[in-house]
């Protein structure tokens, strides 16, 4: 069924020569036709050039080669298949009119008219029969026990690429590694974990090939390309993640299979990259104090506890407590407003707002893009005069301290002003001793 959020960016439907035909939605547009993701990003022309759609060479994607082809090149062995949690990992053993792949990219598009994962593959050799390219994406950065994979986590994605009928014929589904529930939601397998069956992105993703030579000059980087080696794909990121939360993936690798079919061996795969594929936000808490004694002013503190709240409901982890350089730094947000609100140390008062409300309106970690509050403390003193007559009754005093600081007098012979909790400042106290009454 088309996604509420795509139904709104279909445009246009155009007529598009047969080789770049995509099996993905008849029902929903005209024989000969298909439908177009509502971003700029051309990925319809099986190529890398800008002409004069945005297209590979006019962006900053992340892109991974593969080790050269030849008995060096790593791949999967030992009968690895897609459901295998820890992939075997040895070196030549790749069929190379099929499988043999070169390069793979990743471009994650936010724009005002939506979020679009872009994808391209690179192989060496145009495939004779069917083939197939699939692209994991892991949220955990823990490497499996192969020391090269990540370890699979409930909710990664696997995006397949399906090339049939000569591998002229791309095919685009999705299914996500799950661990609980019942096996009859694998696609494969007849036990957890393992990937879920097949969701075709019918209506939600468009897709080529190159169906000619694409010249070095026009292949940004790739060098020459021949015939039916180059694919790409838009899938609207709405339809891989759907409903509220983030995402974050840490990992993403390319694999071959030499069949279509789901259970057939893994053969080539290029190491993964980080994907820079991260839809969320990130709160960093800086906190600061006044001390004389310190070496730096102001000085960072720690030790300090924050309560991190949305819509006045606490997020996971709160409170949380401000490390040895004063800080706080939560990752992982939704795009939202977060009200953050200092327990007040013993000893000091707070020199900045408190609460303060945080948009975490883009897209950051804890090491760029944070949103950032800044709270500072003042240290507190406690201020105590008195005068006392050595003669009993000899005297009486008065005492008055500036800045709040309070006054006090006695007829008894001695006087005490204690005042507490005072920011610094500049406090003047005078005292006024009388040995009689005044006339």
């Amino acid at each position: 069924m088309l996604h509420s959020s795509l139904r709104a960016r279909i445009r246009t439907l155009r007529l598009v020569p047969a080789a770049f035909l995509i099996a993905l939605a008849p029902a929903l547009v005209p024989a000969g036709s298909q439908a177009v993701v509502d971003s700029t990003f051309n990925t319809q022309d099986g190529d890398l050039a800008v002409n004069p759609a945005p297209d590979w060479a006019g962006v900053s994607e992340t892109r991974q080669p593969d080790q050269p082809t030849g008995a060096s090149d790593d791949s999967f062995g030992n009968g690895t298949k897609e459901d295998t949690a820890v992939p075997a990992v040895i070196d030549g053993s790749i069929p190379n009119n099929k499988s043999d792949l070169k390069n793979f990219g990743v471009y994650f598009e936010d724009s005002a008219q939506g979020r679009f994962l872009h994808l391209f593959w690179h192989r060496v050799q145009e495939p004779s029969g069917t083939t197939n390219m699939d692209f994991e994406f892991n949220h955990s950065s823990t490497l499996s026990a192969n020391g090269v994979t990540p370890v699979r986590t409930e909710g990664d994605l696997l995006i397949q690429y399906d090339l049939s009928q000569g591998g002229v014929n791309p095919v685009l589904s999705l299914s996500r590694w799950v661990t609980t529930g019942a096996a009859s939601q694998c696609e494969a397998s007849n036990k957890l974990p393992c990937w879920s069956a097949k969701q075709a992105l019918a209506g939600d993703a468009v897709g080529s090939i190159n169906t000619s030579a694409i010249l070095a000059a026009d292949s940004d980087g790739l060098g020459p390309v021949s015939a039916r080696t180059f694919g790409e794909a838009t899938i609207d990121f709405d339809a891989l993640v759907p409903g509220a939360g983030c995402n974050a993936f840490a990992y993403a690798y390319l694999k071959s299979r030499s069949s279509d079919s789901f259970t057939a061996a893994v053969k080539d795969f290029i190491a993964p990259v980080n994907p820079g594929l991260n839809t969320c936000g990130a709160l960093k808490i800086h906190k600061t104090r006044d001390h004389y004694a310190a070496t730096t002013h102001p000085s960072p503190q720690a030790g300090v506890q924050f309560a991190v709240t949305r819509g006045g409901v606490a997020i996971a982890g709160s409170p949380f407590t401000t490390d040895a350089n004063g800080d706080i730094c939560i990752s992982g947000l939704e795009q939202a407003t977060y009200r953050v609100t200092e327990t007040v140390p013993t000893g000091y008062t707070v020199s900045t707002a408190n609460p303060q409300d945080v948009a975490v309106s883009g897209v950051g970690d804890c090491t760029s893009g944070a949103a950032t509050a800044n709270f500072h403390n003042v240290p507190k003193t406690d201020i105590a005069v008195s005068a006392t007559s050595q003669v009993t009754g000899g005297t009486a005093s008065t005492i008055s301290c500036t800045n709040g600081g309070g006054s006090v007098t006695t007829p008894s012979g001695t006087a005490s002003l204690s005042t507490l909790n005072l920011a610094p400042g500049t406090y003047v106290c005078t005292i006024t001793v009388l040995a009689a009454p005044a006339p």
